[in-house]
């Protein structure tokens, strides 16, 4: 029998082999590129200060470590705790930015978006949660697109990356100073 993907494949094996791959900024890599499905392997650490609009359902199983997800919702951040062992559902349009403070491995399974459904990165001041800058793009390629965005957000000037609401200058990619500013500011 000869199947499209292959044999299944052990996928701390595959961690393994593929360690270069996965990290910072995105920490993704395609265990499958070209099924029906996006289905990425997620490492850690992470360094991301975004915040990420999906218009899809996204499936986290935390294989290895811990994780959280940093929720924008309505002018206020939240928290979604990922352990060890836990698979989280997220749906579409939730507002969200995967932190991973420590070495581990998620598996992240997306669906390809629609034509004409447009992901948005966000970067939202750390004091008051005042959206700083959006970025907005018919996605082809997590591991591609998204560090093109970060760029053009990072060669924005401290003025460009000003909170208009509290005057608070958005560190960049500066993830120990967005972090700090956030925990300070207890939003």
């Amino acid at each position: 029998m000869e199947l499209q993907y292959g044999a299944p494949l052990n996928l701390l094996h595959w961690a393994q082999g593929n360690q270069s791959r996965l990290k910072p900024p995105v920490c993704n890599a395609a265990v499958w590129p070209d099924g029906d499905y996006i289905i990425n392997m997620v490492g850690g650490p992470n360094t991301r200060t975004d915040f990420h609009d999906n218009p899809t359902e996204e499936i986290f199983y935390q294989i290895q470590g811990n994780a959280y997800l940093e929720i924008w919702d309505r002018g206020r951040f939240d928290r979604i705790e990922l352990r060890e062992g836990d698979a989280f559902l997220l749906p579409a349009h939730v507002i969200h930015s995967p932190q991973r403070p420590e070495p581990g491995l998620c598996l992240l399974v997306e669906k390809p978006r629609p034509a004409g459904e447009h992901d948005s990165l966000q970067w939202f001041c750390p004091v008051c949660a005042t959206e700083v800058w959006r970025f907005s793009k018919q996605l082809e390629s997590l591991v591609d697109d998204l560090p093109k965005a970060y760029q053009l957000f990072y060669a924005r000037s401290e003025d460009e990356r000003r909170c208009r609401h509290c005057g608070t200058v958005h560190p960049g990619k500066d993830y120990a100073a967005w972090h700090g500013l956030r925990q300070r500011s207890n939003h």
